[in-house]
């Protein structure tokens, strides 16, 4: 298990994303940047507790990601499945960097496509008896730079799970923000959503689009 592995996974694609965003307005000076708030109503809310239009289902066979668990995307985000298992070097590095306590990443969910930069990240565990609060506990514990955390509990589509809210501060880029994250159990093992952001004005733009997939969440 590799303690804080995904707080590195998640710094390493913090400076991808903003390099580039820099290169993409070096590339298109006539366009246009969606602005935050703009964003946050192509979302569907203004990041105070909205719920986001949907813009299909992911989780079941034969979507873009499957998953034990369904739930709704937000309206132009982009899902994609993560593969941890490529083998050899590679299978070594996805183990440090898509590992995050007694999670991987599964699969990631683009917000770019809606004008955000930030993922809304799906993690799956083995099948086995820890809780969801104990789940997420372990998830949070195995990040570096987290303080304030907040947890709570929720029920969707048949599912109990845990919610924390938290700050993460990142040495490597020297700031602090929020995140978020939920867990749930299920009998293919446990399931962790996390959303990031670039910086805390990000994240609370994408709110909406976490609160539909938590609203929306089922067993598969």
């Amino acid at each position: 298990m590799q303690v804080g592995a995904g707080n590195a996974w998640r710094g390493l694609v913090h400076v991808a994303l903003v390099a580039g965003l820099l290169a993409g307005c070096a590339d298109g000076e006539d366009e246009a940047p969606a602005s935050t708030s703009a964003s946050a109503d192509a979302a569907g809310g203004n990041g105070s507790g909205d719920v986001a239009r949907s813009g299909g289902t992911i989780g079941a066979e034969g979507s873009a990601c499957e998953l034990p668990v369904t739930f709704d995307i937000a309206e132009n985000w982009a899902a994609e499945s993560v593969d941890a298992a490529a083998g050899g070097a590679a299978e070594e590095l996805a183990d440090a960097l898509l590992q995050q306590g007694p999670v991987t990443a599964a699969c990631e969910v683009d917000a770019k496509p809606a004008g955000n930069i930030g993922f809304l990240r799906v993690w799956t565990g083995e099948p086995g008896d820890d809780d969801a609060r104990t789940v997420l506990e372990a998830f949070v514990a195995a990040e570096d730079g987290v303080s304030k955390e907040k947890y709570s509990s929720f029920e969707a589509g048949g599912l109990t799970g845990a919610e924390v809210e938290y700050l993460y501060t990142s040495e490597l880029l020297e700031e602090t923000k929020k995140e978020r994250a939920l867990a749930v159990t299920t009998p293919d093992g446990p399931v962790v959503l996390h959303l990031g952001g670039m910086d805390t004005e990000e994240h609370e733009a994408m709110l909406p689009a976490y609160e539909l997939a938590k609203r929306t969440l089922h067993g598969s």
